[in-house]
């Protein structure tokens, strides 16, 4: 399962180095992947609190998503654009998760799952907002590269 997780991190890190042309992007990028570390450790304390473990099945299904998502965009002229959507369908993705998250944890009396997934909601809702609000920023440079016979992929 570390594995797992690492592929996702690596792939992560990947695409934030490969913003040479977007570097306005990667402060906020990089804090958003400690952020998500941290994460990690906290919902993995409180499945240890609970006596449970992480499931391979989540493993597995982060890493599929993030090396498909990277995958797919790779190689196309507009990567970063792509990145970008998929970025904010995954952060909302994630935020509704942890909504279902705290649902659940209240209706099982439990005060410290439903508070990690409030901290964590809020974070993921940030973030989906952020990646939201530089969409156009993203368009307007990718165009302006384009035009000019630059690389506007990465």
């Amino acid at each position: 399962r570390p594995r797992a997780r690492g592929a996702g991190k690596k792939l992560a890190l990947t695409q934030i180095e490969r913003l040479e042309n977007y570097p306005e992007a990667v402060p906020r990028l990089r804090q958003h992947l400690d952020e998500t570390e941290r994460q990690r450790q906290a919902i993995e304390g409180c499945l240890k609190d609970l006596g449970a473990d992480t499931s391979t099945m989540k493993d597995w299904g982060t890493k599929l998503m993030a090396n498909l998502q990277g995958m797919g965009h790779m190689m196309s002229s507009d990567e970063v654009l792509k990145n970008a959507l998929a970025s904010h369908a995954f952060e909302r993705f994630e935020a509704a998760s942890y909504r279902s998250l705290i649902a659940a944890a209240e209706a099982a009396n439990e005060p410290k799952v439903a508070q990690v997934a409030r901290e964590i909601l809020k974070q993921e809702e940030e973030m989906a907002d952020w990646v939201w609000d530089q969409i156009p920023h993203l368009t307007d440079k990718y165009l302006q590269r384009s035009a000019a016979g630059l690389s506007a992929k990465v």
